[in-house]
């Protein structure tokens, strides 16, 4: 008997749980042990930070990969899961040499829906 593999490509999986936002808010409050005004400068430091980060990734330089890491990082740890699903699938198509055109255009929505949430937190306070 003979077996074949076949590949399949990585897609992002839907979420367990209802979706409320670009954030899990829960988890940025662990991560900033419930200090309000540390929330707010983590916010502000990561929503710089990604917006220089995808602003380099689009334009697929030779290190890519290393800056979608990066982006995928800073994401999980302030609780942006989406931003962390869409890198996550970004390095695997960069990884398999294969089509990243829909990753990257997931995840550069996913950076711009954080910005847009990111600037009305911190304006409302």
């Amino acid at each position: 008997m003979s077996f074949q593999l076949e590949r399949v490509q990585w897609m992002p999986s839907p979420p367990l749980v209802p979706d409320d936002g670009p954030f899990d808010v829960d988890h940025l409050k662990r991560m900033t042990m419930g200090d309000a005004s540390l929330e707010q400068e983590v916010l502000a430091m990561f929503a710089a930070q990604a917006s220089d980060l995808i602003e380099k990734i689009v334009k697929m330089p030779t290190n890519v990969g290393e800056l979608t890491h990066k982006l995928r990082g800073s994401a999980e740890a302030i609780g942006a899961f989406r931003i962390t699903d869409a890198a996550e699938w970004l390095e695997n198509m960069l990884r398999d040499k294969s089509d990243s055109t829909e990753a990257l255009m997931t995840l550069t929505d996913a950076v711009l829906e954080a910005r847009e949430e990111i600037d009305g937190i911190l304006r409302r306070s």
